[in-house]
Parts: structure tokens; C-alpha cells; sequence
């Protein structure tokens, strides 16, 4: 479903990814991990059209995106749950869900797509006339989640889901990524848990400083010793 190819993106004179290749298949989960600073925001804003690539390919569905602007890719069915969860705090939760449907590709189902929201997150419903910036910082993540399936995405890339949250919140938003990867959902994930990424991946790949070093299942991953070292502590 979606292919990059020999990808390079620079900041200025900075180069963020360099010949960065990786393929996600239909209704897989595939993990992109590494440290802070290793180029994975990069490469999940470059495949949304946030960055322009400087060089390189990237394709979905067999059509080059790359360069293309945010909403067009958008428009194409590519969701993204940006770090930090990014929900408009003055708007109520319903408001915010509402803004993920105003894709075309979206809004002839969006009451359909609203049910399936409130159903897979009751909190949301519960809360949905309160003011965005007054939930917890869980349920802004539930939040943001419910905003980009409004999009009717076909790929959803998740950027350092449980970023900030207490552990009891992280194994609720990895149980969401599952039950979703359940429903026949494609999904690009990272994320700075390695071993809760590598668990739940069909395929996994390690960047650093800007470039692919490892690749293979998440089980073959999870059990490399330069994995354990690096990531895992053991």
C-alpha cells in the first residue's frame, strides 16, 4: 500500500532522512523505531506533505504522493495521529471529530463514521460538548485517534502515540491500535516503545541518524541482540 524509495529530506542544509527505503503492506502493522532525533517524525511528516522530499519516491496504491500537499494526500485515504496529539482545545470533542470529516473523501458517512467513534471510545461520547483542552491527556489521545478515523483513512500513521502518558494509558492506546490492525486497518507506527512497537508489528524497521540499519519481522527484531542492547537494556 504504500512504498518509499531511496527518500532524502533536508532542513535547510540539514539532512534529516538520507536514501530512506521501507514498504507497508495492506492491513499490516509496521513498526519504525530508533532514538530520539533519528529522523522518524521526518519521514511520517514527509509521506503526510508536511516536508517536501529532496529526492526519492513514495508511493500509495501505486501513485507517487511525494511533494504532494497535506490535503490532497489526506484526501488519498493517508490519516496521521500526530505526536503530541495536536486537538483544537477550544472546540468540544464533538466539534474536533466533526473537523476530521470535513475531507470529501469522508463526509458522506461521517454520521456512520461517528457511531463507530463514540463506540470504540464511550469516553468521547460522555464528554463530547466539553471543550477539548480540558481532557486528560489520555483521552485527548482517544481524541485524536477518533479525529483522524473520521478522515476514512486507509493508512493511519501513528507518531509516538503514548508519548507522555502513564503506563495504564499506554496499554489502552496500544489495545486501540490492535482492535483497529483487527478491523483490517493498515498501520504505520512509531513510537519510542520498542518492545510494545515490536510486539504488535507484522514488519519493523530501525532508523538512525536518518537512515534504515535493520529490518525484519517484529518477532525477529524484538529477539536481535544489538536490539536488546541498544533499545531494550538487556
Amino acid at each position: 500500500m504504500l512504498e518509499v524509495h531511496d527518500l532524502s529530506v533536508f532542513y535547510g542544509d540539514a539532512q534529516a532522512l538520507d536514501g530512506v527505503s521501507l514498504a507497508v503492506d495492506a492491513a499490516q502493522v509496521v513498526a519504525l523505531v530508533g532514538a530520539n532525533g533519528a529522523g522518524k517524525t521526518s519521514l511520517i511528516r514527509t509521506v503526510a506533505g508536511i516536508l517536501a522530499p529532496r529526492s526519492g519516491s513514495i508511493r500509495f496504491d501505486g501513485r507517487e504522493i511525494g511533494g504532494l500537499d497535506s490535503h490532497r494526500v489526506c484526501n488519498l485515504g493517508v490519516g496521521q495521529v500526530a505526536e503530541g496529539r495536536q486537538v483544537f482545545p477550544s472546540l468540544s470533542v464533538l466539534e474536533n471529530l466533526q473537523v476530521g470529516a470535513l475531507l470529501p473523501r469522508a463526509r458522506a458517512h461521517a454520521a456512520q463514521t461517528l457511531e463507530r467513534v463514540f463506540a470504540m471510545f464511550p469516553r468521547l461520547a460522555e464528554r463530547s460538548a466539553q471543550a477539548a483542552g480540558t481532557l486528560s491527556g489520555g483521552e485527548q489521545q482517544m481524541l485524536a485517534i477518533g479525529r483522524c478515523l473520521m478522515g476514512a483513512p486507509r493508512l493511519i500513521m501513528f507518531d509516538e502515540p503514548s508519548l507522555g502518558l502513564a503506563p495504564a494509558l499506554v496499554d489502552e492506546v496500544f489495545g486501540t491500535i490492535r482492535a483497529l490492525h483487527a478491523q483490517g486497518m493498515t498501520i504505520l507506527l512509531v513510537e519510542q516503545n520498542v518492545a510494545a512497537s515490536l510486539q504488535l508489528a507484522d514488519r519493523a524497521y530501525v532508523l538512525e541518524n536518518g537512515r534504515i540499519v535493520l529490518a525484519g519481522s517484529g518477532a525477529e527484531l524484538l529477539d536481535d541482540p544489538r536490539i536488546k542492547e541498544a533499545y531494550l537494556g538487556l
